[in-house]
């Protein structure tokens, strides 16, 4: 039997209030051959429950997106892996942009991104980041990156750090090649920007990266940011 060509990969973590709506949107893709795999990170509420009959695989892996997204890597089969974020919907036409740009040569790649809410700075923000994410060949988690699976296993997969695992993996990635950057958009909740603060949310954001540049534990970012919680 040939491999199918594609896997979704979905790294959850309570996230039950959202998550149906979520995959029925993804249906359409099943059609398609398209594996559906949710990886749930030890949830507390119904996640992964609801997510069962609407994926073909849903399998439990210790918390941490990164240590989420590689155990669901290696639960697939396919050729080519997308890694989805559980508040971040696709394009109707996800399946056959993938399928081309993965056919024309490409070894990974994403998509632009527009940040669901109407807060005005919100326009600007997803804007730079699409800018910036085509000048320096970086990518972020919201941006649903797909990446060939022998590339991904070459690399040695995600970082398993609790922040910045995908500027992590992009940097690797781009000593191949550089991305596909595709302008169909995903669009990702801006419910922890607008929860926040935009401006705020910007201004953090910018931090956390440049004290990663010069070397701060991304554990103590990632409490920062609050993926972790503080120690006691």
């Amino acid at each position: 039997m040939p491999k199918p060509f594609l896997s979704v990969i979905i790294p959850v973590l309570n996230e039950a209030a959202g998550i149906r709506s979520q995959l029925e949107a993804l249906q359409f893709l099943r059609g398609k051959g398209v594996t559906l795999i949710v990886v749930d990170g030890g949830s507390e509420d119904s996640t992964a429950e609801q997510a069962g009959p609407l994926v073909d695989l849903v399998t439990h892996s210790p918390r941490g997106r990164a240590v989420q997204m590689n155990a669901g890597a290696r639960a697939s089969s396919s050729e080519v892996l997308l890694f989805l974020h559980a508040d971040t919907a696709l394009p109707s036409s996800v399946f056959e942009r993938v399928h081309e740009v993965i056919a024309s040569g490409a070894f990974w790649g994403r998509f632009d991104v527009r940040i669901d809410g109407a807060h005005p700075l919100l326009r600007i923000v997803e804007r730079m980041m699409n800018w910036r994410s085509r000048l320096s060949g970086i990518a972020t988690g919201d941006q649903a990156i797909f990446v060939r699976r022998e590339v991904f296993e070459r690399i040695g997969g995600y970082p398993e750090l609790p922040l910045m695992e995908d500027i992590v993996l992009s940097k690797k990635l781009k000593r191949i090649a550089r991305p596909a950057c595709l302008r169909e958009r995903v669009v990702t909740s801006g419910r922890r920007w607008e929860r926040q603060g935009v401006l705020r949310t910007i201004v953090l954001m910018w931090c956390l990266r440049t004290w990663f540049f010069f070397g701060t534990d991304p554990d103590k970012l990632a409490v920062r940011y609050g993926t972790l919680p503080r120690q006691r």
